[in-house]
Protein backbone atom coordinates (compact mmCIF):
# COMPACT_ATOMS: atom_id res chain seq x y z
CA UNK A 1 0.00 0.00 0.00
CA UNK A 2 2.99 2.36 0.42
CA UNK A 3 4.27 1.77 -2.59
CA UNK A 4 6.39 4.63 -4.92
CA UNK A 5 7.36 5.39 -8.23
CA UNK A 6 10.47 7.59 -8.79
CA UNK A 7 12.37 7.82 -11.77
CA UNK A 8 10.03 4.36 -13.27
CA UNK A 9 11.41 2.54 -10.39
CA UNK A 10 8.34 0.71 -7.83
CA UNK A 11 9.65 0.63 -4.76
CA UNK A 12 8.56 -0.39 -1.46
CA UNK A 13 10.23 2.08 1.25
CA UNK A 14 9.08 -0.32 3.94
CA UNK A 15 11.86 -3.04 2.33
CA UNK A 16 14.58 -0.01 2.73
CA UNK A 17 13.25 0.73 6.43
CA UNK A 18 13.67 -3.49 7.58
CA UNK A 19 17.07 -3.07 5.92
CA UNK A 20 17.86 0.04 8.08
CA UNK A 21 16.83 -1.53 11.38
CA UNK A 22 19.45 -4.52 11.19
CA UNK A 23 22.31 -1.53 11.16
CA UNK A 24 23.13 -2.07 14.86
CA UNK A 25 23.18 1.92 15.24
CA UNK A 26 19.11 1.78 14.32
CA UNK A 27 16.73 1.12 16.50
CA UNK A 28 13.82 2.53 14.26
CA UNK A 29 13.65 3.61 11.05
CA UNK A 30 10.86 4.94 8.21
CA UNK A 31 11.91 5.66 4.49
CA UNK A 32 9.39 8.09 2.32
CA UNK A 33 9.30 10.00 -0.86
CA UNK A 34 9.50 13.72 -0.62
CA UNK A 35 10.25 16.67 -3.33
CA UNK A 36 13.68 17.81 -2.89
CA UNK A 37 14.72 21.84 -3.17
CA UNK A 38 14.25 21.49 -6.92
CA UNK A 39 10.98 19.66 -6.98
CA UNK A 40 12.80 16.32 -7.59
CA UNK A 41 11.14 13.42 -5.83
CA UNK A 42 13.90 12.00 -3.53
CA UNK A 43 13.85 8.86 -0.98
CA UNK A 44 14.37 9.99 2.50
CA UNK A 45 15.38 8.15 5.62
CA UNK A 46 14.43 8.70 9.10
CA UNK A 47 16.47 6.65 11.81
CA UNK A 48 16.29 7.07 15.44
CA UNK A 49 19.58 6.21 16.64
CA UNK A 50 20.13 2.85 19.23
CA UNK A 51 21.13 3.67 22.61
CA UNK A 52 24.28 1.95 22.00
CA UNK A 53 25.24 4.07 19.46
CA UNK A 54 26.39 6.47 21.32
CA UNK A 55 28.20 4.44 23.35
CA UNK A 56 30.51 2.36 21.33
CA UNK A 57 33.75 3.48 20.37
CA UNK A 58 33.76 4.40 15.97
CA UNK A 59 30.05 5.17 16.33
CA UNK A 60 29.16 8.92 15.58
CA UNK A 61 28.21 10.90 17.94
CA UNK A 62 24.67 12.56 18.34
CA UNK A 63 23.92 14.40 15.23
CA UNK A 64 23.18 18.37 16.32
CA UNK A 65 25.62 21.36 15.86
CA UNK A 66 28.08 19.44 14.32
CA UNK A 67 27.00 18.27 10.69
CA UNK A 68 30.30 15.83 10.40
CA UNK A 69 28.75 13.61 12.08
CA UNK A 70 25.47 13.22 10.89
CA UNK A 71 27.30 13.62 7.69
CA UNK A 72 29.04 10.79 8.72
CA UNK A 73 25.99 8.45 10.13
CA UNK A 74 24.51 9.18 6.21
CA UNK A 75 27.67 7.32 4.94
CA UNK A 76 27.57 4.63 7.56
CA UNK A 77 23.94 4.02 6.51
CA UNK A 78 24.30 4.50 2.83
CA UNK A 79 27.11 2.21 2.49
CA UNK A 80 24.99 -0.53 4.88
CA UNK A 81 21.98 0.14 2.07
CA UNK A 82 24.19 0.09 -1.10
CA UNK A 83 25.61 -3.20 -0.21
CA UNK A 84 22.33 -4.95 0.38
CA UNK A 85 20.07 -2.83 -2.31
CA UNK A 86 20.18 -1.75 -6.04
CA UNK A 87 21.47 2.13 -6.30
CA UNK A 88 17.55 3.15 -6.89
CA UNK A 89 16.77 2.06 -3.45
CA UNK A 90 19.10 4.06 -1.44
CA UNK A 91 17.99 6.98 0.09
CA UNK A 92 19.52 10.35 -0.74
CA UNK A 93 19.36 11.26 2.77
CA UNK A 94 19.34 10.39 6.09
CA UNK A 95 17.43 12.21 8.68
CA UNK A 96 18.48 11.32 13.01
CA UNK A 97 15.63 11.66 15.02
CA UNK A 98 15.21 11.31 18.77
CA UNK A 99 11.97 9.32 18.11
CA UNK A 100 9.47 9.63 15.12
CA UNK A 101 6.82 11.48 15.44
CA UNK A 102 3.21 10.00 15.66
CA UNK A 103 -0.25 11.07 15.57
CA UNK A 104 -3.01 10.62 18.55
CA UNK A 105 -4.12 7.23 16.81
CA UNK A 106 -0.42 6.22 16.99
CA UNK A 107 0.55 6.41 13.46
CA UNK A 108 3.36 7.82 12.26
CA UNK A 109 2.89 11.66 11.47
CA UNK A 110 4.62 12.42 7.84
CA UNK A 111 3.73 15.90 8.09
CA UNK A 112 5.99 16.23 11.24
CA UNK A 113 8.80 14.79 9.02
CA UNK A 114 11.52 17.67 8.59
CA UNK A 115 12.83 18.13 5.32
CA UNK A 116 16.64 17.26 5.54
CA UNK A 117 19.48 19.77 5.76
CA UNK A 118 22.60 19.28 4.08
CA UNK A 119 24.48 17.41 6.77
CA UNK A 120 22.02 14.62 6.20
CA UNK A 121 23.87 13.96 2.69
CA UNK A 122 26.84 11.19 3.40
CA UNK A 123 29.49 14.00 2.93
CA UNK A 124 32.73 14.66 4.19
CA UNK A 125 34.24 17.89 6.27
CA UNK A 126 33.13 21.01 3.86
CA UNK A 127 36.06 22.39 2.08
CA UNK A 128 34.96 25.08 -0.53
CA UNK A 129 36.21 24.50 -3.94
CA UNK A 130 39.44 25.87 -5.62
CA UNK A 131 40.21 27.29 -8.91
CA UNK A 132 37.51 28.30 -11.67
CA UNK A 133 36.76 24.74 -12.47
CA UNK A 134 35.83 23.55 -9.13
CA UNK A 135 33.87 26.50 -8.47
CA UNK A 136 31.39 26.21 -12.04
CA UNK A 137 31.37 22.24 -11.26
CA UNK A 138 30.20 22.67 -7.49
CA UNK A 139 27.64 25.36 -8.44
CA UNK A 140 25.81 23.01 -11.37
CA UNK A 141 25.94 20.09 -8.17
CA UNK A 142 24.57 22.21 -6.07
CA UNK A 143 21.56 23.57 -8.45
CA UNK A 144 21.27 19.87 -9.74
CA UNK A 145 20.76 18.27 -5.90
CA UNK A 146 19.06 21.00 -4.54
CA UNK A 147 22.31 21.92 -1.77
CA UNK A 148 22.96 25.29 -0.48
CA UNK A 149 27.02 24.32 -0.98
CA UNK A 150 28.66 21.83 -2.21
CA UNK A 151 32.54 21.17 -1.10
CA UNK A 152 35.23 20.28 -2.85
CA UNK A 153 35.32 16.30 -1.30
CA UNK A 154 32.08 15.80 -1.94
CA UNK A 155 31.13 12.39 -3.86
CA UNK A 156 28.69 13.72 -6.65
CA UNK A 157 26.67 10.35 -6.13
CA UNK A 158 26.71 9.92 -2.27
CA UNK A 159 25.29 13.38 -2.23
CA UNK A 160 21.96 12.09 -4.44
CA UNK A 161 23.13 12.03 -7.81
CA UNK A 162 22.04 9.35 -10.15
CA UNK A 163 22.18 8.43 -14.19
CA UNK A 164 19.53 11.23 -14.70
CA UNK A 165 20.87 13.73 -12.93
CA UNK A 166 24.33 13.11 -14.31
CA UNK A 167 23.11 13.32 -17.68
CA UNK A 168 21.55 16.84 -16.88
CA UNK A 169 25.48 17.48 -15.32
CA UNK A 170 26.88 16.52 -18.75
CA UNK A 171 25.16 18.88 -20.57
CA UNK A 172 25.71 21.95 -18.34
CA UNK A 173 29.17 21.53 -17.73
CA UNK A 174 29.13 21.44 -21.83
CA UNK A 175 27.31 24.86 -21.85
CA UNK A 176 30.08 25.71 -20.03
CA UNK A 177 33.09 24.81 -21.56
CA UNK A 178 33.58 21.86 -19.39
CA UNK A 179 33.68 18.66 -21.32
CA UNK A 180 34.17 15.01 -19.74
CA UNK A 181 32.33 12.01 -20.19
CA UNK A 182 29.31 9.84 -17.74
CA UNK A 183 32.61 7.27 -17.57
CA UNK A 184 34.62 9.73 -16.43
CA UNK A 185 32.00 11.09 -13.92
CA UNK A 186 31.72 7.40 -12.24
CA UNK A 187 35.41 7.20 -12.01
CA UNK A 188 36.27 10.22 -10.33
CA UNK A 189 33.16 11.17 -8.55
CA UNK A 190 34.71 13.19 -6.02
CA UNK A 191 33.96 16.88 -7.14
CA UNK A 192 38.19 18.22 -6.49
CA UNK A 193 39.41 14.74 -8.58
CA UNK A 194 37.30 15.14 -11.61
CA UNK A 195 38.03 19.21 -11.70
CA UNK A 196 41.75 17.81 -11.70
CA UNK A 197 40.96 16.74 -15.22
CA UNK A 198 39.29 19.61 -16.70
CA UNK A 199 39.68 22.51 -18.32
CA UNK A 200 37.52 25.41 -18.99
CA UNK A 201 37.27 26.65 -22.59
CA UNK A 202 36.87 30.20 -23.20
CA UNK A 203 34.14 28.76 -25.99
CA UNK A 204 32.20 26.41 -25.28
CA UNK A 205 32.14 23.21 -27.44
CA UNK A 206 28.72 21.45 -27.73
CA UNK A 207 28.04 19.28 -30.98
CA UNK A 208 24.54 18.50 -29.60
CA UNK A 209 25.26 14.76 -27.91
CA UNK A 210 25.88 13.61 -24.68
CA UNK A 211 29.51 11.92 -23.98
CA UNK A 212 28.92 8.72 -22.32
CA UNK A 213 32.15 7.27 -22.61
CA UNK A 214 34.78 9.34 -24.90
CA UNK A 215 37.28 6.75 -25.70
CA UNK A 216 37.72 3.43 -28.05
CA UNK A 217 39.01 2.17 -31.08
CA UNK A 218 35.92 1.59 -33.09
CA UNK A 219 33.56 3.66 -34.61
CA UNK A 220 30.99 5.47 -31.89
CA UNK A 221 27.51 3.26 -30.32
CA UNK A 222 24.75 5.87 -30.48
CA UNK A 223 22.08 5.61 -28.04
CA UNK A 224 18.29 7.21 -28.74
CA UNK A 225 16.32 9.18 -25.93
CA UNK A 226 13.12 6.66 -24.89
CA UNK A 227 10.01 7.79 -25.51
CA UNK A 228 10.08 9.85 -22.64
CA UNK A 229 12.95 11.97 -23.90
CA UNK A 230 15.16 10.29 -21.51
CA UNK A 231 18.91 9.52 -21.91
CA UNK A 232 19.87 8.11 -18.60
CA UNK A 233 19.34 4.42 -19.34
CA UNK A 234 22.39 5.00 -21.33
CA UNK A 235 25.00 5.89 -18.73
CA UNK A 236 24.44 3.05 -16.13
CA UNK A 237 24.12 0.47 -19.36
CA UNK A 238 27.11 1.60 -20.76
CA UNK A 239 29.18 1.35 -17.79
CA UNK A 240 28.12 -2.54 -17.91
CA UNK A 241 29.04 -2.70 -21.52
CA UNK A 242 32.29 -4.36 -22.67
CA UNK A 243 32.51 -2.63 -26.13
CA UNK A 244 35.88 -1.13 -27.01
CA UNK A 245 34.27 2.25 -28.84
CA UNK A 246 33.46 5.55 -27.54
CA UNK A 247 29.34 5.74 -26.69
CA UNK A 248 27.09 9.29 -26.73
CA UNK A 249 23.69 9.80 -26.31
CA UNK A 250 21.54 11.75 -28.69
CA UNK A 251 19.11 13.67 -27.52
CA UNK A 252 15.91 15.00 -29.02
CA UNK A 253 16.29 18.28 -30.72
CA UNK A 254 14.60 21.16 -29.75
CA UNK A 255 11.08 22.27 -30.43
CA UNK A 256 7.92 24.26 -29.00
CA UNK A 257 4.79 23.80 -29.16
CA UNK A 258 4.83 26.09 -32.23
CA UNK A 259 7.17 23.86 -33.90
CA UNK A 260 7.45 20.21 -33.35
CA UNK A 261 8.96 18.49 -36.10
CA UNK A 262 7.64 15.13 -37.63
CA UNK A 263 9.79 11.94 -36.37
CA UNK A 264 11.49 12.05 -39.96
CA UNK A 265 12.22 15.27 -39.19
CA UNK A 266 13.87 14.45 -36.26
CA UNK A 267 15.60 11.39 -37.97
CA UNK A 268 17.29 14.30 -40.28
CA UNK A 269 17.84 17.11 -37.48
CA UNK A 270 19.59 13.43 -34.83
CA UNK A 271 22.07 12.36 -38.25
CA UNK A 272 23.09 16.36 -38.52
CA UNK A 273 24.30 15.84 -34.83
CA UNK A 274 25.95 12.46 -35.37
CA UNK A 275 27.46 13.05 -38.40
CA UNK A 276 29.59 15.98 -36.48
CA UNK A 277 31.01 12.74 -34.28
CA UNK A 278 31.52 10.69 -36.83
CA UNK A 279 31.24 11.74 -40.58
CA UNK A 280 30.52 8.68 -42.17
CA UNK A 281 29.01 5.15 -41.61
CA UNK A 282 29.04 2.09 -40.84
CA UNK A 283 26.60 3.48 -37.79
CA UNK A 284 25.59 1.63 -34.53
CA UNK A 285 22.34 2.62 -33.43
CA UNK A 286 20.70 1.56 -29.54
CA UNK A 287 17.15 2.38 -27.97
CA UNK A 288 15.09 1.51 -25.38
CA UNK A 289 11.53 1.25 -25.44
CA UNK A 290 9.60 3.71 -28.28
CA UNK A 291 12.85 5.76 -28.37
CA UNK A 292 13.60 2.54 -31.04
CA UNK A 293 11.25 3.58 -33.20
CA UNK A 294 13.14 6.87 -33.58
CA UNK A 295 16.86 4.80 -34.08
CA UNK A 296 14.31 3.00 -37.28
CA UNK A 297 13.31 6.28 -38.55
CA UNK A 298 17.13 7.34 -38.34
CA UNK A 299 18.30 4.36 -40.04
CA UNK A 300 15.61 4.63 -43.02
CA UNK A 301 17.58 8.34 -43.28
CA UNK A 302 20.70 7.05 -43.16
CA UNK A 303 20.47 4.05 -45.85
CA UNK A 304 19.27 6.86 -47.97
CA UNK A 305 21.93 8.52 -48.08
CA UNK A 306 23.87 6.20 -48.99
CA UNK A 307 25.58 5.27 -45.71
CA UNK A 308 25.82 1.57 -43.86
CA UNK A 309 23.86 0.67 -40.55
CA UNK A 310 26.00 -2.27 -39.14
CA UNK A 311 23.90 -2.42 -35.67
CA UNK A 312 20.79 -2.18 -34.33
CA UNK A 313 19.99 -2.92 -30.54
CA UNK A 314 16.32 -2.08 -29.75
CA UNK A 315 15.62 -2.80 -26.35
CA UNK A 316 12.12 -4.02 -25.80
CA UNK A 317 10.97 -1.73 -28.62
CA UNK A 318 7.66 -2.68 -29.86
CA UNK A 319 6.00 -2.22 -33.41
CA UNK A 320 3.92 1.11 -32.96
CA UNK A 321 0.26 -0.18 -33.16
CA UNK A 322 -1.89 0.57 -36.10
CA UNK A 323 -4.74 3.43 -36.11
CA UNK A 324 -4.22 4.80 -33.04
CA UNK A 325 -5.46 8.18 -33.21
CA UNK A 326 -5.08 9.69 -29.93
CA UNK A 327 -5.29 13.26 -29.44
CA UNK A 328 -2.11 15.10 -28.08
CA UNK A 329 -4.28 15.90 -24.80
CA UNK A 330 -5.51 12.27 -24.27
CA UNK A 331 -1.92 11.08 -24.98
CA UNK A 332 -0.68 13.97 -22.31
CA UNK A 333 -3.46 12.50 -19.90
CA UNK A 334 -2.11 8.72 -19.82
CA UNK A 335 1.28 9.85 -19.63
CA UNK A 336 0.21 11.37 -16.42
CA UNK A 337 -1.84 8.59 -15.20
CA UNK A 338 1.18 6.38 -16.06
CA UNK A 339 3.48 7.95 -13.66
CA UNK A 340 0.90 7.62 -10.75
CA UNK A 341 0.27 4.04 -11.12
CA UNK A 342 1.51 3.09 -7.64
CA UNK A 343 -1.90 5.60 -6.26
CA UNK A 344 -4.66 2.89 -4.42
CA UNK A 345 -7.42 1.98 -6.93
CA UNK A 346 -9.79 4.27 -5.62
CA UNK A 347 -7.77 7.55 -5.91
CA UNK A 348 -6.48 5.94 -9.35
CA UNK A 349 -9.46 5.57 -10.56
CA UNK A 350 -11.27 9.19 -9.57
CA UNK A 351 -8.12 10.37 -11.44
CA UNK A 352 -8.97 8.07 -14.66
CA UNK A 353 -12.65 9.47 -14.88
CA UNK A 354 -11.45 13.06 -14.49
CA UNK A 355 -9.34 12.58 -17.19
CA UNK A 356 -11.93 11.88 -19.95
CA UNK A 357 -12.94 15.34 -19.67
CA UNK A 358 -10.17 17.08 -18.40
CA UNK A 359 -6.93 19.65 -19.80
CA UNK A 360 -3.35 18.24 -18.48
CA UNK A 361 -2.89 21.15 -16.21
CA UNK A 362 -6.64 20.33 -14.82
CA UNK A 363 -5.55 16.54 -14.06
CA UNK A 364 -2.49 17.37 -12.52
CA UNK A 365 -3.99 19.84 -10.57
CA UNK A 366 -6.93 17.22 -9.65
CA UNK A 367 -4.07 14.81 -9.02
CA UNK A 368 -2.90 17.76 -6.41
CA UNK A 369 -5.70 17.81 -4.09
CA UNK A 370 -5.88 14.59 -3.56
CA UNK A 371 -2.64 14.21 -2.40
CA UNK A 372 -1.21 12.65 -5.72
CA UNK A 373 1.40 15.29 -5.79
CA UNK A 374 2.91 17.50 -3.01
CA UNK A 375 0.87 20.25 -2.26
CA UNK A 376 3.97 22.71 -2.89
CA UNK A 377 5.12 21.68 -6.17
CA UNK A 378 4.42 23.69 -9.37
CA UNK A 379 2.84 21.99 -11.68
CA UNK A 380 3.29 24.54 -14.84
CA UNK A 381 6.81 22.81 -15.55
CA UNK A 382 5.26 19.25 -15.22
CA UNK A 383 2.42 20.28 -17.85
CA UNK A 384 5.00 21.67 -20.27
CA UNK A 385 7.21 18.56 -19.99
CA UNK A 386 4.20 15.92 -20.50
CA UNK A 387 3.46 17.96 -23.58
CA UNK A 388 6.27 17.77 -25.11
CA UNK A 389 6.92 13.88 -24.12
CA UNK A 390 2.80 13.70 -25.96
CA UNK A 391 3.94 15.65 -28.84
CA UNK A 392 6.87 12.89 -29.27
CA UNK A 393 4.15 10.61 -29.21
CA UNK A 394 1.71 12.25 -31.90
CA UNK A 395 4.49 11.86 -33.84
CA UNK A 396 5.16 8.64 -33.76
CA UNK A 397 1.18 8.36 -34.42
CA UNK A 398 2.09 9.54 -37.94
CA UNK A 399 4.97 7.07 -38.82
CA UNK A 400 4.57 3.84 -40.48
CA UNK A 401 7.74 1.76 -40.37
CA UNK A 402 8.72 0.51 -43.63
CA UNK A 403 10.88 -2.48 -44.45
CA UNK A 404 14.57 -1.77 -44.52
CA UNK A 405 17.89 -4.04 -45.51
CA UNK A 406 18.75 -4.08 -41.41
CA UNK A 407 18.92 -6.47 -39.10
CA UNK A 408 17.79 -5.89 -35.20
CA UNK A 409 18.86 -7.03 -31.97
CA UNK A 410 15.59 -7.44 -30.11
CA UNK A 411 16.27 -7.75 -26.31
CA UNK A 412 12.75 -8.20 -25.06
CA UNK A 413 11.70 -8.57 -22.09
CA UNK A 414 10.61 -11.93 -20.43
CA UNK A 415 7.92 -10.77 -18.16
CA UNK A 416 4.78 -8.21 -18.80
CA UNK A 417 3.57 -5.81 -16.09
CA UNK A 418 0.68 -3.96 -18.12
CA UNK A 419 -0.88 -0.53 -16.62
CA UNK A 420 -3.88 -0.42 -14.52
CA UNK A 421 -7.45 0.28 -15.75
CA UNK A 422 -9.16 0.25 -19.06
CA UNK A 423 -5.87 1.50 -20.50
CA UNK A 424 -4.04 -2.12 -20.24
CA UNK A 425 -6.46 -3.20 -23.13
CA UNK A 426 -5.21 -0.81 -25.69
CA UNK A 427 -2.11 -0.08 -24.58
CA UNK A 428 -0.24 -2.17 -27.41
CA UNK A 429 -0.63 -3.97 -30.03
CA UNK A 430 -1.57 -7.71 -29.96
CA UNK A 431 1.74 -8.84 -31.59
CA UNK A 432 4.11 -6.67 -29.76
CA UNK A 433 3.80 -9.05 -26.55
CA UNK A 434 5.77 -11.74 -28.71
CA UNK A 435 9.58 -11.81 -28.60
CA UNK A 436 9.62 -10.69 -31.93
CA UNK A 437 7.58 -7.64 -30.47
CA UNK A 438 5.80 -7.47 -33.86
CA UNK A 439 8.60 -6.08 -36.28
CA UNK A 440 8.07 -9.67 -38.35
CA UNK A 441 5.25 -7.38 -39.52
CA UNK A 442 8.11 -5.53 -41.19
CA UNK A 443 11.15 -7.20 -41.44
CA UNK A 444 11.61 -10.32 -42.47
CA UNK A 445 12.01 -12.92 -39.43
CA UNK A 446 15.37 -14.15 -40.41
CA UNK A 447 16.47 -10.41 -39.81
CA UNK A 448 15.33 -10.22 -36.23
CA UNK A 449 17.74 -11.83 -33.45
CA UNK A 450 15.19 -11.67 -30.21
CA UNK A 451 17.24 -12.46 -26.84
CA UNK A 452 15.48 -12.50 -23.70
CA UNK A 453 16.16 -10.60 -21.01
CA UNK A 454 15.07 -11.45 -17.07
CA UNK A 455 12.40 -8.64 -15.78
CA UNK A 456 9.73 -6.63 -17.23
CA UNK A 457 9.89 -3.22 -19.51
CA UNK A 458 11.07 -1.31 -16.64
CA UNK A 459 13.17 -3.63 -14.30
CA UNK A 460 14.88 -5.53 -17.14
CA UNK A 461 16.60 -2.23 -16.75
CA UNK A 462 16.29 -0.93 -13.44
CA UNK A 463 17.27 -4.28 -11.55
CA UNK A 464 21.00 -4.16 -11.09
CA UNK A 465 21.21 -7.79 -12.05
CA UNK A 466 19.39 -7.63 -15.01
CA UNK A 467 20.92 -4.39 -16.01
CA UNK A 468 24.13 -6.21 -16.27
CA UNK A 469 22.89 -9.68 -18.19
CA UNK A 470 20.89 -6.63 -20.47
CA UNK A 471 24.60 -5.25 -21.15
CA UNK A 472 26.64 -8.67 -21.23
CA UNK A 473 23.97 -9.63 -24.13
CA UNK A 474 24.15 -6.73 -25.72
CA UNK A 475 28.10 -6.83 -25.91
CA UNK A 476 27.58 -10.25 -27.53
CA UNK A 477 25.78 -9.55 -29.85
CA UNK A 478 27.78 -5.90 -30.54
CA UNK A 479 31.50 -7.66 -30.89
CA UNK A 480 29.78 -10.66 -32.91
CA UNK A 481 28.48 -7.86 -35.33
CA UNK A 482 32.12 -5.86 -35.24
CA UNK A 483 33.72 -9.02 -36.32
CA UNK A 484 31.22 -10.09 -39.22
CA UNK A 485 32.07 -6.04 -40.57
CA UNK A 486 35.60 -6.81 -40.24
CA UNK A 487 35.35 -9.78 -42.21
CA UNK A 488 33.33 -8.47 -45.04
CA UNK A 489 35.81 -6.15 -45.02
CA UNK A 490 38.73 -8.03 -45.44
CA UNK A 491 36.97 -9.93 -48.44
CA UNK A 492 36.27 -6.47 -50.27
CA UNK A 493 39.79 -5.32 -49.83
CA UNK A 494 41.07 -8.01 -51.09
CA UNK A 495 42.98 -8.74 -54.19
CA UNK A 496 41.38 -10.44 -56.72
Amino acid sequence: DEQVKIRGFRIEPGEIAARLVEHEWVRDAVVVAREDRTGEMRLVAYVVCAQQETDEAGAPEKAGAEGEEAGALASALRGHLGARLPDYMVPSAFVRLDGLPLTPNGKLDRKALPAPQDDAYARNAYAAPQGEVETALAAIWAELLGLERVGRHDHFFELGGHSLLAVRLLSGASNLGLQFSASDLFRTPILKELASKLNLRPQPSNPGVIPIRATGSQPPLFFLPTGMGDCSYAVKLASEMDIDCPVYAVPWPDFNEFCFPTLEEMASQAIGVMKEIQPSGPYRLAAYSSGGILAYAIARHLLRLGEAVSFMAFIDVALPANGSTMSLNQIANELVLESLESLDDERFAELERFAEQSSIAQLLEKAQQIGAIPSNRDLQDDAVIYEKIARFHVALQGYEPPSLPVAIHQFYATETDLPKGERAKNSIDPHATSPMRGWNLVLDAAAIHAVPVPGDHESMMGNPENCQLLARAISTAFAKSTNGLHRQTEIAEAPD
